[in-house]
């Protein structure tokens, strides 16, 4: 008998108006997601609008024997990047807990 698994998906997708360069956006994304390794253990990683100065896509990626734990490391994440991404907005999320 296996045990239930619940993967935790969350895509965030950030307007980053102070951000005048590719090298300043990199600056702000790459220590938001180190911080957010590092303080929430969870896997996340910059997956679009790499190109653009302003705009960046996230994914967060959990995982939980249970769902509602998963679904609270996400929401746990929002928060957390609502509160430290200086100056970015989040202009999109969508989450997703696919069981396993």
């Amino acid at each position: 008998m296996s045990t239930p698994l619940t993967v935790g998906l969350m895509r965030v997708v950030l307007h980053l108006p102070d951000s005048g360069s590719l090298k300043s956006k990199r600056m702000i994304i790459s220590g938001l997601l180190r911080r957010v390794r590092q303080q929430l253990k969870v896997s996340a990683a910059e997956v679009g609008e790499q190109d653009r100065w302003q705009l960046a896509e996230l994914a967060i990626a959990t995982v939980s024997g249970d769902g509602r734990h998963a679904d609270e490391v996400l929401a746990s994440v929002l928060r957390f990047i609502e509160s430290h991404s200086d100056g970015a907005r989040i202009t999109d999320v969508s989450t997703e807990l696919v069981k396993l």
